[in-house]
């Protein structure tokens, strides 16, 4: 009897040791299958962030920027070859820069919303695609009282990712100059205040106001909204006629998307002379 049962034993465990190699050799595959997708993500991701520098790259020969002579003459616009980039892409109707920062990108618009958001100016499919105008907006942009511009927050840093992170004062701060050139004009605008909203809110596209006080009291229901500002931003907002909105995406439970108003320096100091104020 003693022979049985320890000739048993063994042969009771074989069955439990062969379904727990089982179980492991299943945790192994899946652990590689899943490191697998991750490592096939990652690369993808790599590979569409060169493939956007590419273009961006491209697409910035056709502008050159002659810097300030001196530091209180102010930074100057970027000089833009029309002809050459529009024979890239029509579509063309400014280009936005704001010096020191990575943004330095053409604007494009189409008859909708949808088309830049995921195709470059050369038609290829592209997670930054690039920055576009509103389709309502009329062009080339600042005709309206709000002019909105859309770009992505990509995760490289580029594209509209210094918009996200002027939610921090001292990165807003640090940006003075924000410039909007057209084939016809150039306008130097300063950041006013940034804030959060909903991917649904409609009123951020309403691009005109039956007078300006109706104009004045949305900016400053929107100013009351603000998670960075200028220190001035109320006393500015009187003497607007016109804002140029720099939209994005963020990641905040709640929210969906960034609004940066800037609006044309001429107008700001204008507003601030008339209350005897330090102009910008």
């Amino acid at each position: 009897m003693r022979h049985s049962k320890q000739s048993d034993a063994p042969q009771a465990e074989k069955p439990r040791r062969k379904k727990s190699n089982l179980l492991s050799n299943i945790l192994i595959f899946v652990g590689i299958v899943l490191l697998a997708i991750a490592g096939g993500l990652w690369g993808q991701a790599q590979w569409q962030y060169h493939k956007q520098a590419k273009v961006n790259e491209e697409l910035a020969e056709f502008v050159t920027t002659e810097p300030a002579a001196t530091p209180e003459e102010g930074p100057k616009p970027p000089t833009v070859d029309w002809a050459g980039l529009k024979a890239v892409n029509d579509d063309v109707i400014a280009w936005i820069q704001a010096p020191d920062t990575v943004i330095n990108y053409p604007v494009y618009q189409a008859g909708d919303n949808e088309r830049y958001l995921r195709n470059t100016a050369t038609g290829e499919w592209s997670w930054g695609g690039q920055l576009f105008c509103d389709f309502e907006c009329t062009p080339p942009g600042m005709v309206d009282a709000l002019t909105l511009v859309y770009g992505h927050h990509l995760l490289d840093g580029t594209m509209f990712k210094p918009i996200a992170d002027m939610d921090s004062q001292e990165a807003f701060d640090k940006v003075h100059t924000i410039w909007y050139v057209t084939e016809t004009s150039a306008y130097e605008c300063v950041p006013l205040y940034l804030y959060y909203t909903q991917a649904e809110d409609q009123e951020v596209r309403t691009f005109n106001w039956p007078s300006y006080d109706a104009f004045h009291f949305y900016l400053n229901d929107r100013l009351g909204r603000a998670v960075t500002k200028r220190a001035d931003a109320a006393n500015i907002i009187p003497g607007v006629a016109h804002a140029l909105c720099l939209i994005t995406c963020n990641y905040y439970d709640g929210y969906g998307r960034t609004v940066l108003i800037c609006v044309p320096k001429d107008e700001a100091n204008f507003a601030l002379m008339n209350q005897g104020l330090p102009t910008v």
